[in-house]
C-alpha cells in the first residue's frame, strides 16, 4: 500500500523509515556511485531531509519499504535551485510546483512499485492543487519513466550517456493516471483510499478531514 509520511512522522514508522535512508544508501551511494553522505547507522540523509518534506513510502505486504520518494514545496529551499539552477533559465518557485526527489527502489522490487509511486505523486497533485512536480534525474531514469507512463517535460541536461543528468517538469492529466494505476495493479478508487487515509477525503481539488 501506498504510505503518506511527513518526516516529523518517521518516528511512527520505525521499519519504513530505517528501511528507506538504508534503501537510499545501497541504491545513490553503492550502485550509483553517487556522492551522497551515509551516516554510521547506514542511513543517507542530506540536508532536505531536515525540512519536513512528505515522503510517499510503498510498503510491502510485509510491512517493509518496497520504494519511497521526497517531495518538497517549490516555494522554499529545494535541491533543484541551490544545487541544479545552472540547467534551468531561472528558479523554480511556485505555489504550484512541488520538488520532486530521491526516487528510490527497494531490491528486488518491479515496475509495478515504480508505478505505485508515481501514482502516489498523482494524488499529491490532485490532493494539494499542484500542477507540475520537478525534479533531477539521471540517465537510466528514462526508461523507468517511460514504462510506467509518466515521462516529464526536460527543461535541461549536462553530460553524455549514461552520465547525463536533466531536471524535469512533470504533470499528471487524468489520462496518466489510467494509464500509471493499470501499470501499478491498482484501482484508481483504492489510490484514492490510500490517500484519503493520511490526509482525508477530496472535496472540490482540496482537503477536508474525515470523520
Amino acid at each position: 500500500m501506498l504510505r503518506y509520511i511527513y518526516a516529523n512522522d518517521l518516528d511512527r514508522f520505525p521499519r519504513l523509515a530505517d528501511e528507506m535512508f538504508r534503501h537510499r544508501a545501497d541504491q545513490f551511494a553503492t550502485r550509483l556511485g553517487w556522492d551522497v553522505t551515509v551516516h554510521a547507522n547506514g542511513h543517507e540523509r542530506d540536508q532536505y531531509d531536515d525540512l519536513n518534506p512528505l515522503y510517499v513510502i510503498w510498503e510491502t505486504p510485509e510491512g517493509g519499504h518496497g520504494g519511497s520518494m521526497r517531495f518538497l514545496p517549490s516555494v522554499g529551499r529545494t535541491m533543484v535551485n541551490e544545487h541544479f539552477g545552472h540547467l534551468t533559465t531561472g528558479p523554480i518557485r511556485s505555489p504550484l510546483i512541488w520538488e520532486c526527489t530521491r526516487f528510490c527502489m527497494a531490491p528486488g522490487q518491479g515496475a509495478h512499485v515504480a508505478a505505485a509511486l508515481m501514482l502516489g505523486g498523482g494524488e499529491i497533485m490532485q490532493g494539494f492543487g499542484i500542477t507540475h512536480f520537478v525534479g533531477v534525474f539521471d540517465a537510466r531514469m528514462v526508461r523507468i519513466y517511460s514504462r510506467v507512463g509518466s515521462s516529464p517535460e526536460v527543461l535541461g541536461s549536462v553530460g553524455e550517456g549514461r552520465e547525463r543528468i536533466s531536471v524535469g517538469l512533470w504533470s499528471f492529466a487524468p489520462e496518466d493516471q489510467a494509464k500509471v494505476a493499470a501499470r501499478a495493479g491498482i484501482t484508481p478508487a483504492r489510490s484514492a483510499e490510500w490517500f484519503a487515509r493520511a490526509f482525508g477525503r477530496k472535496t472540490g481539488g482540496e482537503l477536508a478531514v474525515s470523520a
